[in-house]
């Protein structure tokens, strides 16, 4: 009996801690980080949107603030399976491509550089995972991709800046990326600048160019803007044989080449080319706008402009000086369109 009231004198005690214990682990404001209560309410907000485990800008260290909707790239909608495969094709060359998980492979389409191949690692998975790709011309995109047994969409075609959208030319999905080989350039403002020149279609030098055997290949123009020079030229073909190109190449050399010595030559790479052809038809002409980084040429050396035919002997072959070169138009006077 006494062992008894022992023992429910010890259950009261512990009946009557528990409430003062439980009063005391409550959640707590700190008064000490001073948030204000406009703070309070949007995480209160953010708590109802993404839910409790939800971390935003309070909670990183130093001054910081969370990253708005208005600078969010909404991602594309992407459904893969293991059985078929998801074409994506770009509209320029692929050169990163990230994957979220291992949920998913991705990969170049043999032969082509502009096509990436999207698949499900496994026969099914539940969590949703992203995918990211950036283009050779700047484009950024972005997708969130799910499985499915069967996607709806299985060749699937982006597009970029310029034709994306009817009211603007750049889509709210995609971000520009500067590529560190056009320097401090925009890639979509190259391609713009290059599709102007192109478009407008001026001759303004009429002393460049060469003409053998029914070929004739000139230099029409010359512009430079932030670092870039852009060279406009043009092959006409007044044969009735096709002219196939093998290779159009630029390359300083040396003036004068003393006997057995070795022509020092320096091949310059260009860096984007409007309307690069590869065929001009007979009694046809077809003009190329090339991008390639600014340069100047010492007087004793000369830019060699090549086009060889491929497996023919009628090769084209102009020169410029540098007095050619210093004289390039600049491109703010061009309206750009």
């Amino acid at each position: 009996m006494k062992a008894r009231n022992i023992i429910l004198s010890v259950i009261a005690v512990i009946g009557m801690a528990t409430p003062a214990f439980a009063k005391n682990t409550k959640p707590v404001k700190n008064t000490d980080n001073h948030v204000s209560p406009d703070t309070e309410a949007v995480a209160e907000h953010d708590i109802n949107v993404y839910g409790e485990n939800y971390t935003d800008g309070d909670k990183f260290s130093g001054l910081t603030r969370k990253v708005g909707f208005d600078r969010m790239i909404p991602p594309h909608a992407l459904e893969v399976c293991y059985q078929k495969t998801t074409h994506i094709i770009f509209p320029s060359e692929i050169v990163y491509v990230d994957l979220g998980g291992e949920d998913i492979v991705a990969g170049l389409a043999d032969g082509a550089k502009n096509v990436l191949r999207v698949k499900s690692a496994s026969k099914s998975f539940k969590s949703e995972t992203n995918l990211s790709v950036i283009t050779d011309d700047g484009c950024f995109f972005t997708f969130n991709v799910k499985f499915a047994k069967e996607p709806l969409l299985l060749n699937i075609e982006m597009t970029d800046f310029i034709h994306d959208g009817e009211a603007v030319n750049r889509p709210n999905n995609a971000q520009e990326i500067y590529l560190e080989r056009l320097g401090s350039e925009s890639p979509m403002l190259v391609k713009l600048i290059m599709k102007s020149i192109y478009k407008q279609n001026k001759r303004e030098i009429k002393h460049i160019g060469s003409k053998r055997f029914g070929v004739q290949f000139l230099l029409k123009s010359i512009y430079a803007n932030n670092g870039l020079l852009y060279f406009h030229t043009e092959i006409k073909n007044t044969s009735n044989i096709p002219f196939d190109i093998e290779y159009v190449s630029f390359k300083i050399v040396d003036k004068k080449v003393v006997k057995r010595t070795a022509m020092q030559e320096q091949v310059l790479e260009p860096l984007r080319a409007q309307n690069y052809v590869v065929t001009v038809p007979g009694k046809s002409s077809e003009r190329t706008v090339f991008a390639l980084e600014k340069f100047t040429i010492p007087d004793d050396k000369q830019l060699v402009v090549e086009v060889a035919e491929k497996e023919g002997g009628r090769h084209q072959t102009f020169v410029v000086e540098n007095a050619d070169i210093v004289r390039a138009n600049v491109i703010d006077e061009l309206s750009i369109q």
